[in-house]
């Protein structure tokens, strides 16, 4: 294999708090180790149409605070032929990029996982991405401050239903994952958390209301990942609508909300590790690999892995919701 020279960055999919920490990261590392960095604006789309910029220490000063990604996102259709990712590959050799960090969610590390397989590049994934859905990693960049959002817009909430004898529905996101629902309704106090992981197994909105949830209470605040297939929390308003008319249920959707905002402290501890162990990663000659994190250490996690959906949640904190909600 030839030595690697230039380093290509670039951030996919939806955006994450702590994206821009992860670029200077990875710009900085990889200059303080010789080599040159190059930004690829617009996610795949940019590598299709040839956005590519010289990036310098100077390219990333000032953005460790800042939501969003400087590099800028774009769904890219091109990318997902084989005819796209040979423009891709031959854009990359034409700029001189030698090694490629992706920073993204499932589906831009699906993307980095064929574009490896088609075409001798090593590549090196960041899980950017509020969801916590990648495999082999505990946290992904952007999950906390997210969470953190879903708390102060639930805190806010629950003084208005206080005043009211309601049932909120407060719908999160997720991409068909708990982990924002699950963990926000304990860091808010909320009476329920209905996730898709337990979608199969139990009438999550029957067993709500069968175990009264008005006992000792005048409203009850229940957070919902968003979920195609029970429809959000739209569609557990119109349930509730027809099956238990004598509840009145509101819902708030917080939507993209909660990937705004600038990103918390842990996340950007977490990027800026991530982002310095990419580099450390292209120089010990790994590729189609994704930085996680395990109990606190740095791992490396195949593609393969990373992308599979089969992380099971915790259910010690699905009991503990119940249990504190009494």
């Amino acid at each position: 294999m030839a030595a690697i020279k230039c380093i290509g960055i670039l951030t996919s999919g939806g955006d994450a708090p702590g994206m821009n920490a992860a670029i200077r990261a990875v710009t900085r590392t990889a200059i303080y180790n010789g080599f040159t960095v190059k930004g690829i604006l617009r996610g795949y789309r940019g590598l299709v149409t040839n956005e590519i910029v010289d990036f310098h220490s100077s390219s990333v000063s000032n953005i460790i605070q800042l939501g969003g990604t400087i590099l800028k996102t774009a769904r890219c259709e091109e990318f997902k032929s084989v005819e796209g990712r040979q423009q891709a590959y031959e854009n990359l050799k034409a700029a001189g990029i030698d090694a490629l960090v992706v920073i993204g969610g499932d589906g831009s590390l699906s993307g980095a996982n064929i574009l490896a397989q088609e075409h001798d590049i090593p590549i090196v994934g960041l899980p950017g991405t509020i969801d916590n859905d990648l495999g082999g990693t505990d946290a992904t960049i952007g999950y906390d401050t997210a969470l953190n959002t879903i708390m102060e817009a639930v805190d806010k909430l629950r003084d208005t239903a206080s005043s009211h004898e309601r049932l909120f529905f407060v719908e999160v996101m997720g991409h068909t994952a708990g982990y924002l629902a699950l963990n926000g309704a304990i860091a808010t106090g909320s009476e329920a958390a209905i996730i898709p992981e337990m979608d199969t197994e139990v009438d999550q909105l029957a067993e709500l209301i069968s175990q009264g949830f008005r006992k000792s209470k005048n409203s009850a605040i229940v957070i919902v990942a968003e979920n195609p297939r029970t429809g959000g929390a739209m569609g557990l308003a119109e349930r509730v609508k027809k099956e238990f008319p004598q509840y009145d249920a509101r819902v708030t959707i917080l939507g993209h909300i909660q990937r705004g905002g600038s990103p918390s402290a842990q996340d950007r501890i977490l990027a800026s590790r991530m982002g310095a162990m990419a580099i450390q990663a292209i120089m010990e000659g790994q590729r189609n690999v994704m930085i996680g994190i395990q109990n606190n250490e740095l791992v490396y996690v195949p593609f393969s892995r990373a992308v599979r959906h089969n992380k099971s949640i915790n259910r010690d904190y699905v009991n503990l919701v119940k249990i504190l909600s009494m």
